[in-house]
């Protein structure tokens, strides 16, 4: 499996414009961590015929851009750190709870970079 781990500049609108031509027109995997996860999560709720699976790394979920107007079925897992201290955790879940029609939240004993949680294994990728 391919990765790509683009790294984007500007707003959050020119961030998106970024991510757009990386993306084609087949679903993919998503991961997203923090303000990526932000970029992730809006793109399969506008898109969610192009996602495969979301996963979403303490996602920036509760900053006002992230809007969904009506609830996707985008197969996610959510995994965030009971410790972090930059993303209000549970209001991030009630978020994504609101979002996604089929998620799967993991809490973990660790901070917002997770740098103590082997998220793979978790995520089941």
């Amino acid at each position: 499996m391919g990765w790509e781990t683009p790294d984007f500049t500007g707003d959050l609108a020119q961030r998106m414009a970024q991510l757009a031509p990386l993306l084609g027109e087949d679903p993919c995997l998503l991961v997203g961590s923090s303000f990526g996860g932000l970029m992730a999560a809006l793109w399969a709720v506008r898109h969610p015929s192009l996602v495969s699976r979301l996963v979403l790394l303490a996602p920036a979920l509760h900053r006002p851009e992230f809007v969904c107007r009506e609830p996707v079925h985008v197969p996610t897992v959510l995994i965030h750190g009971v410790r972090d201290t930059i993303v209000p955790h549970q209001l991030v879940a009630e978020r994504a709870g609101e979002a996604f029609l089929d998620l799967r939240v993991a809490w973990v004993e660790d901070g917002h970079r997770l740098e103590e949680t082997d998220w793979l294994s978790i995520a089941c990728i």
